[in-house]
């Protein structure tokens, strides 16, 4: 069962779906499934999405796939996104999304993922589809987009001084990586999230 479960996956992230079709021969795949989760064969992440556990697992699954498939639809942004992209030191290690759907917070036995609200008018822009490997893509914002997203969740900037100081100081973005920025993409999210947005966007043409 168990090598019949795992030589059948090509990824270590799979739902129930997939189990049911790798144990088609027995009459209760659900007893055996609950069978592999209590000696921690497999992970439940949430109903229906699991993860193989350290025996069986060939390579460390993926967060970010996962955070895709828990709740959607959903893209990566916010700090996981710039962390992702280098644009920050830190290392981030709850998984955060966006969505166009309630706001919601997962903590699994695999990490926390946690996904906002914004307004379906300006929810599709700037999604990209990111090649992590042959085996995982993802959906994950430009790194114009994600710098968008925090800028609206932020408290009002007033100005440009305002703006350095937040991103330098508070983000702790680095410099040269946000010069590189595509100034056209940005003014784009600016005409649709406006505020803290219209801000960045002046202040990148004056650095440019």
């Amino acid at each position: 069962m168990l090598l019949t479960l795992r030589n059948t996956a090509l990824i270590e992230e799979f739902d129930y779906n997939f189990i049911k079709h790798a144990l088609h021969r027995y009459k209760n795949p659900r007893v055996k499934t609950n069978d592999l989760l209590k000696k921690g064969e497999i992970i439940r992440v949430k109903k229906g999405l699991y993860v193989f556990g350290p025996k069986l697992a060939w390579e460390p699954f993926s967060k970010e796939t996962l955070a895709n498939l828990i709740y959607g639809p959903s893209y990566i942004s916010l700090e996981y996104a710039l962390s992702f992209y280098g644009l920050i030191p830190e290392r981030v290690e709850t998984v955060t999304s966006v969505t166009n759907k309630r706001k919601k917070l997962f903590n699994t036995p695999v990490g926390i993922f946690s996904y906002r609200y914004i307004k379906s008018s300006i929810y599709p822009y700037g999604i990209t589809i990111y090649e992590v490997d042959k085996h995982h893509l993802i959906l994950i914002a430009t790194k114009e987009k994600a710098l968008a997203d925090i800028l609206y969740f932020s408290d009002k900037i007033s100005d440009e001084i305002q703006m350095e100081k937040y991103l330098f100081d508070d983000l702790r973005l680095n410099r040269n990586e946000l010069i590189d920025f595509n100034l056209k993409k940005v003014k784009k999210l600016a005409g649709l999230y406006r505020h803290n947005v219209s801000i960045f966007s002046n202040l990148l043409r004056s650095m440019k």
